[in-house]
């Protein structure tokens, strides 16, 4: 089931995880800074060149069959890069992963 959320990117449940999509076609102002609620493990599924970029700290790029943590309330952005970015986003409600 494809989630339209008003972001620039589509959300598809699956199972206890979700795949997230940004298309080629997102406009660079609507990839903003941003903290989630609960802490992730995103795995890229796809793209090239698209960077993320955690609070003060410079931006690198994501790596296809990479996992990355992402602990909550911390800012972060995804910097565009060639093509899609499609990641897997898996969400835990405790601390430690």
């Amino acid at each position: 089931m494809v989630i339209s959320t008003g972001n620039p990117y589509n959300d598809i449940n699956d199972d206890d995880k979700f795949v997230r999509t940004f298309e080629e076609n997102v406009e660079i102002d609507d990839l903003i800074w941003h903290r989630d609620k609960k802490n992730r493990v995103i795995t890229i599924l796809e793209g090239d060149d698209w960077q993320l970029q955690m609070e003060n700290e410079l931006p690198f790029v994501l790596t296809q069959g990479q996992n990355y943590y992402i602990q909550k309330e911390v800012y972060h952005r995804v910097i565009k890069g060639e093509g899609q970015l499609k990641l897997s986003i898996k969400e835990y409600n405790h601390e430690d992963i």
